[in-house]
This record gives C-alpha cells, sequence and structure tokens, in this order.
C-alpha cells in the first residue's frame, strides 16, 4: 500500500484522511497542528485544510517520540526538526537515543550498587579512601549538577564520607552507591520521600528486594521507550530530510 497522496498527481490530503492514516483522530490532527507538531496545513479557498505525505510521518514520529521522552519533549523535537537544518535535526534525534542509552546505563550502575550494598560492609578503609570522589567528579559521573548532590545531603540521600576543613566534601564507595541509586530512582519518577524510604531500608532483606524490583520495572520502562523510538525511525527519518539546507554565505 503506497503512502496517502504519494500518487502521480499527489492528490492534497484532507484531515480525515491524515487521522486515518496516522491512527489519531480527527480533532487530535487539529489540536497537534495548534500545538506545533504539525507544519500548518494549506487551507483551500473555502477554507478547508489541505496536508501532504510529511504531515503523517510527523505525527507518526510524534507517536513514538511521545512514547520514548513524553509529549511535552517530543513536540519541541517536532518543532525543532521543521526548523533546523538537516544536521542540527539529525543531531537532536540522535540525542534522544544517547539519552535513553545513559538512562539505562544508570539503572544497570544502580543495580550492581545495590548488589554490592552488603558487601561495601567488609570493604578496608584503604579501598574506600582509593576509589572516593569529590563532589565534581561524583556530579559528572552521573550527569547531575553538584547543586543536586548537596541538596541530596540536605535530605538524607547521599551522605559523604568526610568533608574536610575546606569544606570539600569526598565520597566513599556507600556514598556513590548510594548516588547512583538515587539518580535510578528519581528518573523512574520516585519523590524524595520515598526514594528516602527506599534507601532507608536497604539494611533489611525485603528493601533490597523492593529495590531491585524498582530497578528491573525502570530497565523495563526504558526498553519500552527505546522501542517507540525505534519504530518512529523511518518517520523521523522524513521529517529530518525535509529540514532546510543551510544557505551558503
Amino acid at each position: 500500500m503506497g503512502e496517502p497522496g504519494s500518487g502521480p498527481q499527489r492528490i492534497p490530503l484532507r484531515t480525515v484522511d491524515v487521522a486515518r492514516a496516522s491512527g489519531y483522530s480527527v480533532q487530535q490532527v487539529r489540536d497537534l497542528e495548534r500545538l506545533g507538531v504539525l507544519p500548518p496545513a494549506a487551507r483551500s479557498d473555502n477554507g478547508y485544510r489541505s496536508y501532504t505525505p510529511l504531515h503523517v510521518h510527523a505525527l507518526r514520529a510524534y507517536r513514538g517520540l511521545a512514547g520514548a521522552v513524553g509529549p511535552v519533549v517530543a513536540r519541541q523535537l517536532l518543532a525543532q526538526l521543521r526548523t533546523g537544518t538537516t544536521a542540527e535535526a539529525a543531531s537532536a534525534v540522535n540525542a534522544v537515543h544517547v539519552r535513553l542509552a545513559r538512562e539505562r546505563e544508570e539503572a544497570l550502575r544502580a543495580q550492581r550498587a545495590l548488589r554490592a550494598t552488603r558487601a561495601e560492609a567488609h570493604t578496608t578503609e584503604f579501598e574506600r579512601e582509593s576509589d572516593a570522589m569529590t563532589i565534581t567528579e561524583l556530579a559528572g559521573a552521573l550527569g547531575v549538577r553538584p547543586s543536586t548532590l548537596r541538596f541530596w545531603e540536605q535530605e538524607g540521600l547521599v551522605m559523604p564520607e568526610r568533608v574536610t576543613s575546606l569544606r570539600a566534601r569526598r565520597y566513599g564507595l556507600p556514598a556513590i552507591g548510594a548516588a547512583r541509586i538515587v539518580v535510578a530512582l528519581r528518573g523512574a519518577g520516585y519523590g524524595i520521600p520515598a526514594v528516602r524510604e527506599i534507601l532507608g531500608s536497604l539494611h533489611r532483606l525485603d528493601g533490597v528486594g523492593e529495590a531491585q524490583r524498582i530497578l528491573r520495572q525502570r530497565l523495563e520502562g526504558i526498553a519500552t521507550r527505546s522501542v517507540a523510538l525505534l519504530r518512529a525511525g523511518a518517520d523521523l527519518a522524513a521529517v529530518v530530510e525535509s529540514a532546510p539546507e543551510p544557505t551558503a554565505t
């Protein structure tokens, strides 16, 4: 079956045609156009909207992007893909893949930190000191700001192993592991009180089991979002290829 409106005469698509081809309702098509997901449709003399196959691609791409990064970010990204150059649009899509890959890696690191929770009790002082991180190093490794780590410290989530006379923080292995777990839990949507409760229960077997369950769900969710992004691949490519080329200077 060919693309809607891709025949020899490239007949303009009606709103109902776009809705059928994209899986959205007629009202949703109009709403998404109003929100900037779609480029404005051409209007005939009698006021009817006239769409093209690119509008269908944009809607399908939006569905995948919304499943991968949420509707708000998806709307912003679609607008960026339409107005940026091809190179800029391709880079923006690649950034979504990188974001998901990083989230997955952080969840896996949190799992490893969770498994090491009990073993860390037997870690020697020398090993803890040699593997310690400054606040800047830990923030960079986690992809958060140092101010975020200071906030977590205030909330009793991640405590530095020691603070020097110059107020420089040093994070040992237990704190680094806790920080990775906090990043994964916060990424999964857990609020500060829930994260604090989960961290406080890790010394209990049932607490470890609950944290493991949450992290497994986190990884499954990231996998689902990654598949949604892959399904949108061809439609995203069509939108990217429609981006304007840079003008010669």
